[in-house]
């Protein structure tokens, strides 16, 4: 038989459809390197990228990869003696990255607003955005962002300590399809930005505020009446102006809530909890309430009996709560959590442990720390029989769940 040339067979929409059924990302760049067609074959088809370079080898992958979407250039927290990208990379990333829909910046010190403001003018595409702890940038940069990326989807702006209001108005004029907003740490922010976001931004899912401590109930009670039909995760750690109004308002809008995190808003109690334990009984998932010191075991029982579909629960330093929270379950209450913590709570003792685990097989991780009452020594003398699959953190060494962060 004549000798058959694969390259002299199969057009290049062929030889694609080949890469296409290719699983593993090893076996993609094996593909590669066979012939140098394949290689420029396996390069242009490429759709995300990680890498750590300057202009010059910038310029070179985007010549290279053609159709990339998505681009992380992110930087880790070990990593925080180097700025990471600088403003001259962006310039070259939004001139030879056409195709950008996601793009992470996270940590990457160096840029400033002229990094941004290329962004917004060449990356129109653009649905992702993460420029955490880029503390250079301000409201001037984002409003670029703002300007010529009107499909962003999602936009993370923790630690940027100099953004105020006047982002979130940029943001509601031209972005209408934002769904999550990640503003931990902007201490700027305030109920006015809040409301200003939320006349245009009405299709939020996922909302950041934590450590943002000039919110209070009347931003949340806005952003909670504007986002009634899509808003999932919303986050309130320390936020300290935030109290029963907001509770009040989730519960009375916002019926597919999934993750609440109210840790540290210490004027919340029982009276919203209860009222959002029944409102959200069937969309609940994830729960943080640890440093809210005046809740106690009616609203925690309620919780429980109610949402049987909650998978995590923080209800670390309220020291009200007892084992009576966990002693009112009926014979027909059965849990579905996977984490629970209940750190500092000093009138829970092995007896409501005991409780607890009749009434929850399913526990991954359970924090017990600081419990005066609860020990290992005295779990094991109460005969207390954890499910297999179970951490039980007794004193802090074990890594803790990042569902409730």
């Amino acid at each position: 038989m004549a000798s058959v040339c694969v390259n002299d067979t199969l057009t290049d929409d062929e030889l694609r459809w080949v890469l296409s059924r290719l699983d593993s990302d090893k076996d993609k760049e094996v593909f590669g390197h066979v012939c140098k067609r394949w290689l420029h074959l396996q390069s242009t088809d490429r759709k995300k990228l990680a890498a750590r370079a300057g202009p010059h080898m910038l310029g070179r992958l985007a010549s290279r990869f053609t159709r990339i979407v998505e681009l992380d250039l992110s930087q880790s927290i070990s990593r925080s003696f180097y700025p990471g990208v600088t403003d001259s990379d962006l310039a070259v990333i939004s001139e030879g990255f056409k195709c950008l829909r996601v793009l992470n910046l996270h940590n990457c010190k160096g840029i400033t607003d002229t990094g941004l403001a290329s962004i917004g003018r060449c990356l129109s595409l653009l649905q992702f955005l993460d420029v955490s702890y880029c503390r250079k940038l301000s409201d001037k940069g984002l409003s670029a962002v703002a300007e010529g990326c009107h499909d962003l989807r999602a936009l993370h702006l923790a630690g940027c300590r100099f953004i105020t209001d006047e982002s979130l108005k940029s943001l509601s004029q031209r972005c209408r399809d934002l769904e999550a907003l990640g503003l931990q740490g902007c201490t700027n922010i305030t109920d006015s930005g809040l409301a200003d976001l939320v006349k245009g931004c009405r299709r939020i899912q996922t909302l950041d505020i934590n450590k943002c401590s000039n919110v209070g109930d009347a931003g949340v009670s806005t952003v909670a009446k504007a986002c009634a039909s899509s808003l999932k995760t919303l986050k309130l750690l320390d936020c300290y102006k935030v109290g029963n109004e907001s509770i009040s308002s989730l519960a009375q809008f916002c019926k597919n809530l999934e993750t609440l995190i109210i840790g540290g808003c210490r004027d919340i109690s029982n009276e919203s909890i209860i009222l959002l334990a029944d409102s959200c009984k069937d969309s609940l998932k994830n729960l943080r309430m640890d440093w809210c010191l005046n809740i106690s075991d009616s609203s925690l029982t309620c919780i429980l009996k109610h949402c049987k579909n909650l998978e995590a629960l923080d209800i670390g330093c309220c020291e009200e709560v007892s084992d009576t929270a966990f002693l009112g379950l009926g014979s027909d209450d059965f849990l579905g959590l996977k984490v629970l913590k209940v750190s500092n709570c000093p009138k829970i003792t092995v007896t409501g442990i005991g409780k607890l685990l009749e009434k929850c097989s399913s526990l991954e991780y359970l924090d017990v720390r600081s419990l005066p009452h609860v020990t290992e020594v005295r779990c094991s003398e109460a005969g207390l029989e954890f499910p297999k699959c179970c951490k039980v953190n007794f004193s802090g060494s074990l890594t803790e769940p990042d569902v409730l962060l």
